[in-house]
C-alpha cells in the first residue's frame, strides 16, 4: 500500500452504482425491517440520516417488545425502551463472552510487531512497533486509512475520535486529522520529560511520565495547561472518565487519582505488594477502578468507598491489557503475557472462562489489501489446565486489547491483529 503524498491513504471514491443515501425513507425501512436488534443498533451509529430513519421508524421499539416477550429481562413502567434495550443488550454480550462459540479472525495488518489497539465507532486503530498506525474497518477487516510516524520520533501511545488521530511521541504529542494534515507539538526546544503513556478526551491529551508527572496538554492552544505530581516513580499507565477524572498507576505499584480541573494529587489506592501498575481500567457505571499488575494480579476498588473489593491472581506473569465493554458491570476481559484471553467477574474477580487459539485453521481470501483472513477457532480451557504445557502458538503474549459487543480485539507485538467474535 503506497502512501499518499500528505501521508495517508484514503478510501477511493464510488464510481457509478446506487448509494444508499440516495434511496427513499420507506425503502430504508424496509431494508432496514430484515435486521436483528444488534445490527439495527450498530446502523444507527453510521450517519445521522439513518439514525433519524431508524428513531422515527419506530424499528427498534417494536423489536424491544418482541425480544421482552421472548426473554427473562426484568422490566418495569418506569424503564424506557431504550435502557431495555441496553440491558437485553448487555445480556447477550455477557452470555456470549462466557459460554458462545468463538471465531478468530486473523490479518497481518503491520510489516513488523505492533503491541497497541484501539476501537471505537466501527473501527479499529493499529500500531506502536512500525513507522505507520493504521485505520481498519471492523466490518470488512480493509485499512481504509493510514497515518505516517516521522523517522525521527518514536510512537508510544495514540488514541483517536471521529475527526482525529493523537499519538504520544516520546517527548512530544502529533496530531493526525482525518483529512491528512499533521501537526506535532511542543517545538523541540519545549519538550517535556520522556512519556510512557497516554489518554485522551477530546479537547486535552494527558501524558504519564518517566518523571512521575501527568502532564495535561490542550489540543487547540497546543499547550501543557498543567503538570500534576502523580507518583514517587514513573507512570505507567492512565485511565479518563467522562467526567474529568485522571487515573494513573505507578512502577511503585500505587494508584493516583487527580482531576482534569486540578493541579494535584487528590488520593492514592495502594496494592498489597509492590508489584508495579501495569494497566488500567475504569468502569463509570459502577464506580469501580481495576488494575493489572506484572506479577499476575488483578485488583478493584471501590471509589465510593476508597476501599480495596478484591484481587486475585490470575496468572504468574505480567497482565499487560484490562477492558470492559462500555455500561457493562459484570465482565471485565484480561490478557498478559501468558497469552491466555480472561473473562473475569467484576464484582468478585473470580475468573469466569479462559480462551486461547484453536490449532485448526482455514485460510480464506479477503477484500483486504495486506494479507488474506486466516479464520480459527478459539478454545475455552477447562478449571485445571496447565497453562505452561500449552504450545505458545495457541496463545501468544497478548500486549492490548480492547472489548466491542461480542468480540474482542487483541495485538501481541506481532505482524497479526486478531479478532475474537463470541457467537451465543
Amino acid at each position: 500500500m503506497e502512501p499518499s503524498p500528505s501521508g495517508m491513504r484514503k478510501r477511493s471514491g464510488v464510481r457509478g452504482g446506487t448509494r444508499m443515501e440516495w434511496l427513499e425513507h420507506d425503502i430504508l425501512c424496509l431494508i432496514f425491517s430484515f435486521l436483528d436488534v444488534f445490527d439495527l443498533v450498530r446502523c444507527t451509529a453510521v450517519c445521522k440520516s439513518w439514525n433519524a430513519v431508524i428513531k422515527k421508524s419506530e424499528l427498534l421499539q417494536v423489536l424491544y417488545f418482541k425480544l421482552r416477550r421472548d426473554s427473562s429481562v426484568s422490566s418495569s413502567s418506569e424503564q424506557s425502551w431504550q435502557s431495555g434495550l441496553e440491558e437485553i443488550a448487555l445480556k447477550h454480550h455477557r452470555l456470549s463472552l462466557l459460554r458462545g462459540r468463538i471465531d478468530i479472525h486473523q490479518w497481518k495488518g503491520h510489516s513488523v510487531g505492533v503491541d497497541q489497539c484501539r476501537m471505537k465507532m466501527g473501527l479499529l486503530l493499529t500500531g506502536v512497533g512500525d513507522k505507520v498506525m493504521r485505520l481498519w474497518s471492523l466490518d470488512s477487516y480493509r485499512c481504509v486509512e493510514e497515518y505516517h510516524i516521522p523517522d525521527t520520533l518514536p510512537l508510544l501511545d495514540f488514541d483517536f475520535d471521529e475527526t482525529k488521530i493523537v499519538g504520544l511521541l516520546g517527548t512530544r504529542v502529533g496530531i493526525w486529522r482525518r483529512n491528512g494534515k499533521r501537526s506535532i507539538f511542543p517545538s523541540r526546544e519545549g519538550t517535556f520529560s520522556r512519556g510512557l503513556c497516554m489518554r485522551y478526551i477530546d479537547p486535552e491529551a494527558v501524558i504519564g511520565c518517566e518523571d512521575g508527572t501527568a502532564r495535561v496538554f490542550d489540543l487547540y492552544s497546543r499547550t501543557c495547561s498543567r503538570i500534576i505530581k502523580m507518583h514517587a516513580g514513573p507512570v505507567t499507565c492512565l485511565s479518563l472518565s467522562d467526567d474529568q477524572l485522571i487515573l494513573s498507576g505507578s512502577s511503585l505499584g500505587s494508584v493516583a487519582m487527580s482531576s482534569l480541573s486540578s493541579d494535584q494529587r487528590v488520593a492514592t489506592l495502594r496494592s498489597t505488594n509492590s508489584a508495579g501498575i501495569r494497566t488500567l481500567c475504569f468502569n463509570p457505571c459502577s464506580h469501580l477502578v481495576f488494575a493489572g499488575t506484572t506479577v499476575g494480579y488483578t485488583y478493584c476498588w471501590d471509589l465510593r468507598t476508597m476501599k480495596s473489593l478484591w484481587k486475585t491472581r490470575i496468572s504468574s506473569n505480567v497482565l499487560y491489557s484490562l477492558h470492559h465493554f462500555r455500561n457493562d458491570k459484570s465482565t471485565l476481559v484480561v490478557g498478559g503475557i501468558d497469552g491466555v484471553l480472561r473473562v473475569l467477574n467484576q464484582n468478585t474477580g473470580e475468573v469466569l472462562s479462559s480462551c486461547i487459539i484453536g490449532d485448526e485453521g482455514l485460510r480464506s481470501s479477503s477484500g483486504n489489501t495486506h494479507a488474506f483472513i486466516e479464520k480459527k477457532k478459539g478454545t475455552r480451557l477447562s478449571e485445571d489446565a496447565q497453562i505452561d504445557r500449552i504450545p505458545r502458538s495457541a496463545r501468544p503474549p497478548i500486549t492490548c486489547l480492547a472489548v466491542g459487543m461480542k468480540k474482542v480485539v487483541t495485538a501481541h507485538n506481532s505482524k497479526y491483529i486478531r479478532m475474537w467474535n463470541f457467537k451465543e
